[in-house]
């Protein structure tokens, strides 16, 4: 039976609610999540509104309409949808009505006894609509690559949340239609329609700052072949381990700029140097030492990067008083040189280099496990053998290129762990207080050995 167990459908009512969708579908929101973009919409609300005013059958309509979404689809993804749309709303609407739910405009005799059903159908929606993209997805074929970074499940849980907010006002745009009719979910989504523009401006002007630094990353790695991916390698190790040590994500994002960015400083170091195979002379090692300070001016009116600033600086600073460009000692380097200076070497001693070949991802965790203390802050180091373990590591993919020198006794990088590192000059060590090094990042945690 089409219309299920219930009678009088309200045909103009469906219309209405049906074109609302449309429209709400047609100017969903789309945001960056796990490098990929995801779309939230107010669409879902009219959808659960639709379940209380027509029911599971009108609902079904209504989110069939989804085909008729403006939007440059093509004719199996708009059938898709539609079905999708539809098969939720049916389900969501039979659920609202085995507890107890009535369809029709709610009055307030039918308060607080409609709120459980109307939550159930809400949860019916959402995990029916999760479990057939899911099952579009395995049928495609489309799975994670192993090693190829880590999931973020709290932006999709947050992108859950978001569309469990707006079907919950279904609710209220079904209780005050009886009142004013269509204008019933412009009352409520308005405010909602704002939001939504001023988020979808903030997440242009994120995509643009992730461009702009993706081409800053670009410039320096074309000075050296070995170093191709290096920042952004960099970048997603240290946002692995902010991730795991429990940060917001607004500040894990800045220390990932802070990866991407941290050896722009290169771009005024000599090609020749960069890309010398053999052992370094005191003056080549003094201009690769200018790099972290570089780096900073170049960087430094760029207002967006606040917490990376102080990343860019420190990150070759070492517990033991000994890095450079100031010879910070223990928590005088600021938490995300700490977290940076972890994730650049490890993905140096994983990476082929014009020297020798890559390091296996066990030999490097015991590296930098060996110097953590005294060049790394032992919490970085744990953090990022916790979340490498978990979710793996991407090694680059670099073909050997003619005239390498696999195998050479000589170290010429000397970042890496084990090389010598030489006391520095008594007038870079920093004697300032402790306030003043961390002013672009707070330290929080770990100790100081």
């Amino acid at each position: 039976m089409l219309i299920g167990p219930y009678t009088g459908i309200d045909v103009g009512t469906l219309v209405l609610i049906a074109v609302l969708f449309v429209v709400a579908e047609s100017i969903s929101t789309h945001v960056v999540v796990d490098v990929k973009e995801a779309g939230i919409s107010p669409s879902s609300a009219v959808a659960l509104a639709a379940v209380v005013l027509v029911g599971p059958a009108g609902a079904a309509v209504v989110g069939l309409a989804s085909c008729l979404a403006i939007r440059r689809q093509g004719p199996v993804k708009r059938a898709f949808n539609g079905a999708q749309f539809a098969l939720a709303a049916y389900a969501a609407g039979h659920v609202y009505l085995l507890l107890g739910g009535t369809v029709g405009v709610p009055g307030q005799s039918d308060f607080p006894g409609i709120v459980l059903p109307y939550v159930a159908a809400v949860l019916t929606h959402t995990l029916l609509n999760s479990a057939l993209i899911g099952i579009l997805m395995w049928c495609l074929g489309v799975t994670r690559p192993a090693g190829a970074g880590r999931l973020r499940w709290r932006p999709l849980a947050a992108l859950e949340i978001a569309s469990v907010g707006y079907q919950m006002l279904g609710l209220a745009i079904a209780a005050i239609w009886g009142a004013v009719g269509i204008i019933a979910p412009l009352l409520v989504l308005l405010p909602l329609f704002i939001a939504r523009w001023v988020f979808g401006q903030q997440t242009a002007e994120a995509r643009a700052h992730e461009a702009t630094l993706a081409t800053l990353c670009q410039a320096v790695e074309t000075k050296d072949y070995y170093t191709r991916g290096h920042c952004m390698r960099v970048a997603e190790g240290s946002a692995m381990i902010a991730a795991e040590l429990g940060m917001p994500a607004e500040r894990v994002q800045k220390i990932r700029y802070a990866g991407m960015l941290h050896d722009i400083g290169k771009l005024g170091v000599p090609t020749k140097v960069i890309q010398k195979t053999g052992k370094l002379t005191d003056d080549e090692y003094a201009a690769i030492k200018l790099h972290p300070t570089r780096g900073y001016e170049i960087v430094r009116e760029i207002s967006f990067l606040d917490e990376a600033l102080a990343g860019i600086r420190h990150h070759h600073e070492r517990l033991d008083g000994r890095g450079y460009p100031m010879g910070l000692v223990g928590m005088e380097i600021p938490e995300s040189a700490r977290i940076i200076s972890v994730a650049d070497v490890f993905d140096c001693l994983t990476s082929t280099r014009s020297y020798r070949k890559a390091w296996s991802v066990e030999d490097a965790i015991a590296e930098l496990r060996r110097c953590a203390g005294s060049q790394f802050d032992p919490r970085m180091v744990e953090a990022l053998v916790r979340a490498v373990s978990r979710e793996g590591w991407r090694t680059p993919d670099i073909a050997e290129p003619p005239g390498c020198r696999y195998g050479s006794t000589e170290r010429p990088d000397p970042d890496e762990p084990g090389a010598p590192v030489p006391d520095p000059p008594a007038e870079e060590k920093k004697t300032t207080p402790v306030a003043e090094s961390t002013s672009a990042g707070a330290v929080t945690g770990g100790q100081d050995r």
